[in-house]
């Protein structure tokens, strides 16, 4: 029969004391029921595991090495209750989050993941660019955790969704387009004319519908161009001359040789959403930790969500 692990911790204590008195008073027993326990242990595995002395006890040769595996054993035990307790408190493990290709250019988004790996160092955190289709997705087959998107999905009983801000839009144009040197903002009536370059028409759809929405109300109906999968590619249409695009705000931050910005006039300027999207089902610590973090920096007054950090140095094109 195996020792357990009440009999390894005793081995231990002896061992390391070096004396069976003071591994009693460390262990909070007697010592008599302390050397009856490892008498019992020596009959149990067939050899001697200390030798007695006038002062003390000693490990014999095997009992060195039962000691040594023994103290790994301890060692490894409390480790493990370690980082189970930070799991259960939420201060260790992964977290996945989903991220709209335009998010991330919302100083919300780096400033919210920023705040939580300082908070939470031991968490860590995936990203995984994702338009709003794929992120859902990802969210109901538990292969992410979180997800920022760029529109409002559907309800449905197995999603939470916190809307934490409407951005306003802004259009890119060509650098060449007699716009591009506007300085007061222009009413969107202005680009009737244009090749609206259609942003992620199925996959994510949220830019899309807001710039289809604000063109109907604006009195005409928009003459769609390309179709770009990424707001890259987006923009580098725009670049091309092939067309305008409606963007976020926070846009203006990508310098691209070749594009413009230019603000529309506060009566018909669209905006699009930026959420938070997770599981409706009970949730990690970890989760419950970054959820709380979110909500609470999207309740931040919008003129620091929109603040001049959406205007600040040029930031790189990424893929």
């Amino acid at each position: 029969m195996a020792l357990d692990l009440r009999q390894l911790r005793y081995l231990v204590a002896v061992g390391e004391e070096g004396h069976v008195t003071r591994a009693a008073e460390r262990l909070g027993i007697q010592q008599p029921p302390l050397s009856q326990q490892i008498k019992a242990m020596e009959a149990q595995l067939g050899f001697q595991l200390f030798r007695r002395k006038p002062r003390g006890v000693e490990l014999t040769e095997s009992g060195r090495v039962l000691f040594e595996e023994a103290r790994a054993i301890m060692l490894r035990l409390a480790q493990a209750e370690r980082d189970a307790r930070r799991v259960a408190r939420g201060e260790q493990g992964q977290l996945r989050v989903g991220v709209a290709p335009t998010a991330p250019f919302h100083p919300l988004v780096p400033g919210v993941l920023r705040a939580f790996r300082e908070a939470w160092p031991a968490v860590t955190v995936t990203l995984d660019e994702c338009l709003s289709r794929q992120a859902v997705q990802g969210l109901r087959e538990a292969r992410l955790d979180a997800a920022f998107l760029r529109a409002e999905p559907p309800a449905e009983p197995g999603l939470a969704v916190d809307r934490l801000l409407d951005e306003p839009m802004v259009a890119a144009v060509p650098a060449a387009h007699p716009l591009a040197v506007a300085v007061a903002p222009r009413p969107l009536r202005d680009f009737a004319a244009e090749s609206f370059i259609a942003f992620a028409r199925v996959e994510g759809p949220g830019m899309f519908d807001a710039t289809l929405a604000a063109c109907l109300k604006a009195g005409f109906t928009p003459r769609l161009g390309q179709e770009a999968p990424r707001i890259t590619s987006t923009l580098s249409l725009v670049a091309a001359g092939l067309g305008v695009a409606l963007v976020p705000a926070s846009l203006r931050r990508v310098q691209m040789d070749g594009v413009a910005y230019c603000e529309l006039a506060p009566c018909d300027r669209p905006s699009v959403p930026l959420c938070l999207a997770t599981r409706r089902e009970p949730g990690s610590p970890i989760l419950r930790n970054f959820a709380t973090l979110v909500r609470r920096a999207g309740r931040a007054p919008e003129e620091a969500a929109t603040s001049e950090d959406s205007r600040g140095s040029a930031a790189p094109v990424g893929e």
